[in-house]
């Protein structure tokens, strides 16, 4: 039984969390935007910590209470609004190639902690895709098994968070000229954007 909980909650993780969305884009960004590898660490234990907190909260039946009260979901929805607007903005004026020369426009550790916080735990299309999915899926198991569960589909958030600021890293190595990077940033501002106005969409309907 525990093997099949940790073979299904992998299966069950790996798609869910590999669609592109303004969390996965903001770790490949910081991978690629930071000096060295070690500089980015903060928004990938960050966005590990924030899925943990999410799945945990699935699992436990605790995060329903999120989406049964209307004004929590509505500060969450603002909150997240806002956030990734201004990460948006960030993201589409950055300047790779600058930003190799003066580490300084780089986001620091505290600034990288704070929007991944915002594009992680302030997205309640998030919550309620944890709850969904992860959350539903994890009532067919009990006791022993049922952590199994819930580590396997958390092991998948670390390890893909972590492996998508190496391939930012990588990513911003080979494209010396910085033109790559500038495409990949103007893409990502117009994700997180539209992921806003889905949000503000949200509080009206």
């Amino acid at each position: 039984m525990i093997l099949r909980a940790v073979i299904h909650g992998l299966a069950l993780a790996i798609p869910l969390i590999m669609p592109l969305g303004a969390q996965n884009i903001f770790v490949f960004n910081q991978g690629a935007r930071q000096a060295r590898f070690l500089q980015a660490l903060p928004v990938v234990i960050t966005a590990g910590i924030c899925d943990t907190i999410l799945i945990t909260l699935a699992v436990t039946g605790v995060s329903v209470i999120v989406l049964t009260s209307v004004w929590l979901k509505s500060l969450l929805l603002g909150i997240g609004t806002v956030f990734l607007v201004y990460i948006g903005w960030l993201t589409w004026h950055s300047n790779p190639a600058i930003q190799r020369e003066d580490t300084v426009t780089t986001l620091s550790a505290g600034k990288q902690v704070l929007f991944a916080v915002s594009v992680s735990l302030f997205n309640p299309h998030a919550i309620v895709d944890t709850i969904g999915v992860i959350g539903t899926n994890s009532l067919y198991y009990s006791g022993e098994a049922k952590l199994a569960f819930t580590l396997a589909t958390i092991s998948v958030s670390w390890v893909w968070f972590f492996l998508l600021a190496v391939s930012g890293k990588v990513t911003g190595r080979l494209d010396q000229s910085g033109r790559v990077l500038r495409v990949v940033n103007k893409f990502s501002a117009v994700v997180m954007w539209t992921v806003a106005v889905y949000l503000v969409r949200s509080l009206f309907y």
